[in-house]
């Protein structure tokens, strides 16, 4: 495998035991079952639970610190919502979070450090403009990201003005404190839509921008939300705005890494090394005097502190001895993941540029409503990238991948020609039916939850702190949110720590000292250390 941190990667010692085999026994007598090799104990001062951007920031942290750390992840990779896939001209495409943009200082930082690169996502020429069958192009600038040829963007203009405006009124850190919020959570974004216009074009254009920056319906998502959302997507100087979520330049669309965008936590666990424990899925999660408990099927860790670095929705599957307070569970139940399969095909060259075209689309015919084009920095190979986002992936993520491919390549085709009929490899990631994230790009809120739970978002729950990009105050659901989040969890975690863990067993007792024997000289051979796999 080539996607990191593999099955055969930083294992830390934590393999689980093979059960032990039954002895022969008498004819008639009942055999004993299998007994199971006892699973083996770390200790650390702090104990991270997932190592995507956030449980692998928090744990740099901490090392950085002077104290110890373990990190439990359960898949076989590390990255979380990241990953790179490998396809034809030994390049890679990402099926997971992928841009950056202006205002994410933190992921821009920790790009620099690692020594990643950055590149323009592709932006020049036209893009396509497909609505009620007709195809229009249009200049790939203009306040809505791209402007399209519709007479409702002057409406759509209006509307962003007044989020951007309201979103003023909304405090990061605690948007369920607003002056306007139970009036803003006591509606979903698809209220305030049917109330702010009337056409049919600037009512399809705000569907669109909802669909892809959350993943979800606007019938799905609380107005505070969404609010909230764009105040956060800017640093401690600047406010955000709705437009630097949809657009390219000058939005979070506006980079890409070189080499993609899971080359960080790659990195990141490769200086952790043996820190890293992957293929180890955290059951349960005990609070007790002077520390916490965290067992796996795999591996027991004893800390001072934990940090449960996923989405509400992943952590609420953890039990929690005690159990946790009713707000912070019921957030769990509260949190839903958004809906989204990213589907990639990939071509000889990028064709559509040939015809003056960037390869970004907006379309009302599904199930890939959102293009973008992919393609690696030079070019070639080409690849084409096609969102299905909110209710069409959960169509669609009913359906079987064949059908989901035809669907996918019959846009494109109906987007520039019948060239894209047949790419030379197809790639999609159904992030659905990916078992430890069930979703993306991120959490989101419906009516009511962040008046009645905001205040559990963040709180720690006696040893055990959350991280997370849904935690963050500042772009939250992005890389930017979970490295931010990995950063606070860390500090609030080490202001808990007291004294030292140790980190291996207290030796045994030695034996009282009998008669001393003639000393032998015996030569010892030193063990290797074996380094630990990135690759596989």
């Amino acid at each position: 495998m080539t996607d990191g941190l593999t099955r055969r990667g930083l294992i830390g010692g934590a393999a689980a035991g093979a059960a032990a085999a039954a002895l022969p026994t008498a004819a008639g007598a009942q055999s004993s079952p299998p007994a199971a090799a006892p699973v083996p104990t770390r200790r650390a001062d702090v104990v991270v639970i997932g190592a995507g951007f956030a449980g692998l920031t928090a744990a740099r942290e901490v090392v950085r610190s002077g104290r110890s750390v373990v990190v439990l992840e359960s898949r076989d990779r590390v990255g979380g919502r990241v990953l790179n896939a490998p396809i034809t001209g030994g390049e890679i495409v990402e099926v997971g979070g992928q841009w950056i943009g202006p205002t994410q200082d933190r992921i821009a930082a920790l790009a620099a450090e690692l020594g990643v690169g950055t590149f323009k996502t592709y932006n020049e020429g036209q893009n396509v403009y497909f609505r009620e069958g007709r195809k229009q192009r249009f200049d790939s600038s203009g306040p809505f990201g791209p402007v399209p040829p519709d007479p409702g963007v002057v409406e759509v203009a209006n509307v962003l003005r007044d989020l951007n405006e309201k979103a003023l009124e909304v405090p990061r850190d605690a948007p369920q404190t607003a002056p306007r919020a139970a009036e803003y959570d006591g509606q979903t974004f698809e209220t305030y839509k049917l109330a702010n216009t009337v056409s049919p074009g600037a009512r399809f254009l705000l569907d669109v921008g909802i669909q892809a920056v959350f993943a979800c319906e606007p019938r799905d998502v609380s107005m505070l939300f969404v609010l909230f959302y764009i105040i956060a997507a800017g640093n401690e100087s600047t406010p955000g705005t709705f437009e630097r979520l949809i657009n390219v330049t000058g939005g979070a669309q506006e980079s890409r890494l070189v080499g993609g965008s899971q080359r960080l936590p790659i990195e990141l666990a490769r200086r952790l090394g043996s820190r890293v424990v992957l293929n180890t899925p955290v059951r349960s999660i005990q609070q007790r005097a002077g520390g916490v408990t965290v067992r796996s099927d795999a591996l027991v860790v004893e800390a001072q502190q934990a940090i449960v670095a996923m989405a509400p929705a992943i952590a609420g599957k953890i039990d929690y001895d005690p159990p946790l307070p009713s707000a912070r569970d019921q957030l769990h139940q509260r949190y839903p993941m958004g809906s989204v399969i990213k589907c990639q095909a990939v071509y000889e060259r990028p064709f559509w540029r040939d015809d003056g075209l960037s390869g970004q689309v907006v379309s009302d015919t599904g199930p890939a409503k959102i293009t973008f084009d992919n393609s690696p920095p030079d070019g070639s190979p080409g690849v084409m990238l096609g969102f299905i986002e909110g209710h069409e992936a959960r169509i669609f993520g009913e359906k079987s991948a064949a059908e989901r491919r035809d669907a996918v390549i019959g846009n494109f085709v109906t987007y520039f020609g019948e060239q894209a009929r047949s790419p030379l490899e197809y790639v999609e990631r159904d992030w659905q039916a990916e078992q430890w994230s069930r979703g993306g790009y991120e959490g989101y809120t419906a009516p009511g939850v962040l008046l009645d739970y905001g205040d559990a978002v963040r709180a720690p729950v006696g040893r055990v702190h959350w991280a997370g990009t849904e935690t963050s105050t500042l772009w939250n659901g992005y890389m930017e949110g979970a490295i931010r989040s990995g950063e606070r969890a860390a500090k609030e975690a080490l202001a808990g720590v007291s004294g030292r863990t140790p980190t291996t067993p207290p030796p045994r007792p030695r034996p009282e000292p009998g008669p001393r024997r003639p000393r032998r000289r015996v030569r010892r051979r030193r063990a290797r250390r074996r380094r630990p796999s990135f690759t596989g």
